[in-house]
């Protein structure tokens, strides 16, 4: 029997629209149930909205004090000992949370870990890049043991609401938790716009921006666009924006519908970042830059004068 559990992702009372991507691939696999495991102080809400998405047959409920702040120390005895009720697979988004987490769970179960699920080719065979992307390779899970699998958010839509909501459990848990690991502060930057990894369109800079004060070219066009703004890793290093905007194989993963490559060059770790998007726009001053490859729209010239001109014709 097939049976897959999916680890939800959520902050601040939301869920995170990966875990709607991670049912989609789940979905793939043909499974007899596919469960989402919420795992917070109060999840009531969270595993309101996990109940709602189509493909979802039940979600379980761990609640501790511990849970109120996603460490992956005090998670990964928990979602073990969950995977353990009779689950042959173990899904987790391929985000930040779920790099922390997934490693330490597939140590607890003694299994190697599947990471960056692109496609699904059988119950216990998929696809994932490599190389910066530059290759795709088939990898095989074994059958007689769970599968502890990370699923790349940007290669699978995310589902939406079912006709009925799916039930509800608070599943108990024996799992002893770490005290050597322990919550201090969460400093995150506020913004009002689009959460990067979730946006439709994304405008991003690069090092042609030239310094911190030009980077606001690309936030005043991003707020115009109702769009996320990010960076490219030069761009991050140089110190224009924070590290949290990075997009590309060290940075984050996206699959918007637009993404606006301003000013950066398209270093193939870049390119990496942004390979399932829609539509790739380019502005760059450098006619033989490697983003006019892959970009569908390419504009040469110097990007504070399009730019600028681009925000008034919004």
């Amino acid at each position: 029997m097939t049976k897959i559990l999916i680890v939800a992702e959520h902050l601040n009372g939301q869920l995170n629209v990966s875990t709607a991507r991670c049912v989609t691939c789940a979905r793939e696999i043909k499974p007899d149930a596919i469960d989402v495991l919420v795992l917070a102080d109060t999840p009531d809400a969270v595993a309101a909205q996990a109940a709602k998405l189509d493909g979802v047959s039940k979600v379980l409920t761990v609640v501790r004090a511990e849970n109120a702040h996603t460490l992956a120390a005090m998670l990964a005895p928990q979602i073990a000992a969950a995977a353990k009720k009779g689950y042959s697979h173990l899904l987790f988004p391929s985000t930040t949370f779920g790099k922390d987490v997934a490693p330490r769970v597939a140590a607890l179960l003694g299994v190697g870990q599947v990471s960056d699920i692109m496609s699904v080719t059988g119950a216990h065979t998929f696809t994932r890049p490599i190389y910066a992307g530059n290759a795709i390779v088939t990898v095989e899970a074994l059958s007689e043991s769970i599968v502890v699998g990370t699923v790349r958010t940007a290669s699978w839509p995310a589902v939406g609401e079912a006709a009925n909501t799916a039930p509800v459990e608070m599943l108990p848990v024996e799992a002893t938790v770490l005290a050597h690991t322990r919550f201090v502060e969460l400093k995150q930057a506020s913004s009002e716009r689009p959460d990067l990894q979730s946006a439709s369109k994304v405008v991003s800079g690069g090092r042609g921006l030239g310094s911190k004060e030009n980077f606001d070219v690309i936030y005043k066009l991003a707020d115009k666009l109702h769009a996320a703004a990010g960076a490219s890793r030069a761009a991050v290093d140089a110190g224009y924006c924070p590290n949290d905007m990075q997009v590309g194989q060290t940075g984050k993963i996206i699959a918007p519908e637009l993404y606006m490559a301003i000013g950066i060059s398209g270093a193939i770790q870049h390119l990496t970042g942004i390979k399932d998007a829609g539509i790739i726009v380019a502005i760059n001053k450098d006619a033989d830059a490697p983003i006019f490859e892959v970009a569908d729209i390419g504009l040469v010239g110097d990007l504070f004068k399009i730019v600028p001109e681009l925000e008034a014709a919004v």
